[in-house]
């Protein structure tokens, strides 16, 4: 009877744990993110730990980012625009956005 009940107990709290997220760098990879961007020095594009930098601290960072990566943009980085990549789900764009600002 214990190890019926120590089963379903298992089964239960399994059952109750959040979906495995999605590895951000293979998620970087998936989408070309690391075409442009490295973690560390600057590519194409500035470095992610340069940009947790500038956006630390900024309450709507997070939204702000998800609209850059998404739509596009200019002219915060230099004269290179960045291209918008419509690809990634609203899910998958928040997991990138949050792991580039949690870089210090």
């Amino acid at each position: 009877m214990k190890r019926i009940l120590w089963s379903l107990a298992l089964v239960g709290t399994v059952a109750a744990l959040p979906a495995h997220a999605a590895d951000p760098m293979a998620l970087a990879k998936k989408y070309a993110c690391l075409s442009c961007h490295a973690v560390d020095h600057k590519l194409v594009g500035p470095s992610w730990k340069d940009v947790a930098a500038k956006y630390r601290g900024q309450k709507d960072a997070e939204a702000k980012l998800m609209a850059k990566v998404r739509h596009g943009g200019s002219g915060v980085w230099g004269t290179i625009p960045m291209p918008p990549n419509p690809g990634p789900s609203d899910a998958e764009l928040k997991e990138l956005v949050d792991f580039v600002l949690s870089l210090k």
